[in-house]
């Protein structure tokens, strides 16, 4: 049995990882580390995990219980994964860290990108990932697969819509209900961080069309929803798109492409690793419709993925459930 350990263990997607990881039949779960909650019941630190008679534990506690082998999720934020990844590392323990600390091919050192569905063989001998986030993801498993069709893309649109949670637990004035409820409101508009993220991918899948990320914040509580949009230089078509997704995504249980007229459905996605793609065209131009949750397979649910590629254990292993966190 393999211990994972959770640092920075209050936030939303640390509440998924632990979650997983408690229903995970290969791994236990080890220290669960939080600065703001040491001391606390899980059960009163997330009411929805009554069940867990554990307690947060103090800054430190996982670096002196962890030992070789162990997995150590850092769920912290950047400045925390900067500090910590190389104590952890340095005893031998494998890292995954849910923060942009080591995203960008300037800051990652040794780190993978912990996109699944297109580095799988790199993240099955790394030491440690760089797990990118939900706008990302949602992106990127719209753009990746297009590498084939890239000559004929002149430009890429991505607009996105995020619920709340993807702000994270800490209460702010913006993510307050009474400043979300009954509004959408883009943000990010003068450059989103996470905008150079994609761009370094879809540059590294061979798209080199110019793209606009354009982030909102909606009023759920969770689920991202990416439209992602292709004004070609020269036509594609639906029937092409979609043949590649369907290639592309042949071995990867977690991706659905729709081949009808059907948009995809938030709510069918609310606590499971998957994400459905759908295409429509008008005009000449292809929308593609990229959901899926924000906290599993935009955080907590992809993480636990990159582990079990990392473990050597099959993709989907303790990630198929479907009971999501409130």
């Amino acid at each position: 049995m393999i211990t994972a350990h959770v640092v920075g263990a209050s936030g939303y997607a640390a509440a998924e990882l632990i979650r997983l990881i408690d229903r995970h039949p290969s791994v236990a779960l080890g220290a669960l580390e939080s600065r703001s909650n040491a001391g606390v019941a899980v059960g009163d630190v997330f009411p929805w995990l009554p069940h867990l008679h554990l307690a947060m534990e103090e800054t430190g506690t996982a670096l002196a219980r962890v030992r070789e082998d162990d997995v150590v999720f850092i769920a912290g934020g950047r400045e925390l994964a900067r500090e910590q990844a190389a104590n952890f590392l340095a005893k031998g323990a494998r890292v995954i860290d849910l923060s942009d600390a080591f995203r960008l091919a300037e800051h990652a050192g040794e780190a993978v990108f912990g996109f699944p569905e297109r580095y799988r063989e790199q993240i099955a001998r790394a030491r440690l990932i760089a797990n990118p986030g939900c706008y990302v993801t949602a992106s990127l498993l719209a753009l990746v697969p297009l590498q084939p069709l890239a000559g004929r893309i002149a430009q890429v649109i991505i607009d996105a819509k995020s619920g709340i949670t993807g702000a994270g637990r800490t209460p702010t004035t913006p993510s307050l209900f009474a400043e979300v409820d009954g509004d959408v409101r883009a943000y990010g508009l003068e450059g989103h961080r996470h905008g150079p993220e994609i761009a370094q991918e879809a540059r590294a899948a061979g798209i080199d069309a110019p793209i606009v990320f354009s982030p909102h914040v909606v009023p759920l509580k969770r689920g991202l929803l990416a439209d992602v949009y292709l004004v070609p230089r020269a036509p594609l078509t639906r029937e092409e798109i979609v043949a590649a997704y369907t290639r592309f995504y042949a071995a990867s249980p977690f991706v659905t492409v729709f081949r009808d007229a059907r948009a995809p459905h938030l709510p069918a996605l609310e606590g499971t690793n998957d994400a459905h793609l759908a295409v429509a065209e008008r005009g000449g131009v292809i929308q593609v419709l990229s959901a899926l949750d924000n906290l599993g397979k935009g955080a907590a649910g992809q993480a636990v993925q990159n582990m079990n590629i990392l473990l050597g254990l099959p993709e989907e292993l303790g990630i198929d459930a479907r009971t999501p966190a409130r």
